[in-house]
């Protein structure tokens, strides 16, 4: 069974170099492999705005990879229908990453493209995606507008040709999404989940939950996902199908999820405002750890139920007593009748108590 590694923290340098570190995902490469490093630039925008991947996330891979001997690495990646990826690359900051470290971006845009059978008949994919030795794909959790949410199945999108993006669009998402998560095999997946969007793609209310988590299978990374956002898998309608197509495994256990730090390093919630401040009018916040106000926030942008109760979130509320009928979050709160056990629960487990 594969495994899933999860750490808290604000660093994305040495939580990626971290994740990398306890996997040992040197291993994973076949011998004399390049690798080619595959991030989310959907948009240009800061990657605090939520849409896009943090640059530490590839000084990070960069680094662990050349520690072990691999030379050939580059960055790739194709913006979505509109947008200039090399404009995207330099707002995010891959630009500097790219000149430290010596390293080549190539726009898919401009990338050849080879037709591959898959199980819903022919997909364009760019050649470089398809030609690397081990493809590392290093999406962001965060809500979609369409589909609900994206993780590592859908950022494979940014691996096809403009025409072939519009084209999946044509055919509802779902199957395409599906099929080519099938086609194009990744060889490890690290997930920026240090501020996704709670709603879109294109970032715009970022929640910070400063986490980030691995694997290697696309298919029990979105399920664990969905799971830290809240959402029962039906509700990403590729992800099963996805499963079906032989793509990977929805099935997760806890001993599947290896924590390699405790969410309090994920340090404490920022002032929410905006959509945000809107959700939580009705919490009582003290101290509490980003990673569990996240989740907190997640479900209650799924639930109107949870909206409308008196909740008690945060390590200022460690040993005293809250009042009855509230709902506590997490082990901070366990002085309530009512409490969601975990450290830091899930965004679905604390939904299931609203």
């Amino acid at each position: 069974m594969a495994k899933i590694y999860n750490i808290y923290g604000n660093d994305s340098h040495s939580m990626t170099m971290k994740l990398l570190e306890a996997s040992d995902a040197i291993k994973l490469v076949p011998s004399g492999a390049n690798i080619a490093l595959k991030p989310n630039l959907v948009v240009s925008g800061s990657p605090d705005n939520g849409a896009t991947t943090h640059s530490g996330v590839l000084s990070g891979c960069i680094e662990y990879f050349r520690d072990n001997g691999i030379k050939d690495i580059s960055i790739i990646e194709g913006s979505w229908v509109g947008a200039e990826t090399m404009g995207a690359m330099r707002r995010a900051g891959y630009e500097d990453v790219c000149k430290k470290y010596n390293i080549l971006f190539h726009d898919l845009k401009h990338d050849k493209t080879r037709k591959v059978q898959t199980k819903i008949g022919v997909i364009e994919i760019c050649e470089r995606a398809l030609n690397a030795g081990f493809l590392v794909n290093l999406p962001v959790l965060k809500g979609h507008c369409q589909t609900v949410m994206t993780c590592a199945l859908k950022n494979l999108k940014g691996c096809l040709p403009d025409r072939e993006k519009s084209r999946f669009h044509s055919l509802g998402l779902t199957k395409p999404i599906a099929a080519l998560g099938a086609a194009l095999k990744t060889g490890l997946i690290i997930v920026d989940s240090i501020c996704g969007d709670l709603d879109f793609e294109e970032g715009g209310n970022p929640v910070r939950t400063n986490r980030m988590f691995s694997g290697t299978d696309p298919v029990m990374i979105d399920s664990y996902g969905c799971s830290l956002m809240g959402l029962d898998i039906s509700q990403v309608k590729y992800i099963k199908l996805a499963e079906d197509y032989g793509a990977g495994s929805t099935v997760f256990k806890s001993d599947d999820i290896i924590t390699l730090n405790d969410p309090e390093n994920a340090g404490s919630y920022p002032k929410p405002s905006g959509r945000v401040a809107a959700l939580t009018k009705r919490v009582h916040e003290d101290s509490a750890c980003s990673a569990c106000y996240a989740s907190l926030v997640r479900a209650l942008n799924n639930s109107r139920k949870g909206q409308n109760q008196d909740i008690y979130i945060g390590q200022g509320w460690r040993g005293k007593n809250i009042p009855d009928g509230a709902l506590g979050i997490g082990r901070c709160c366990s002085g309530a009748l009512r409490n969601v056990k975990g450290c830091p629960p899930s965004a679905k487990d604390i939904a299931a108590e609203f």
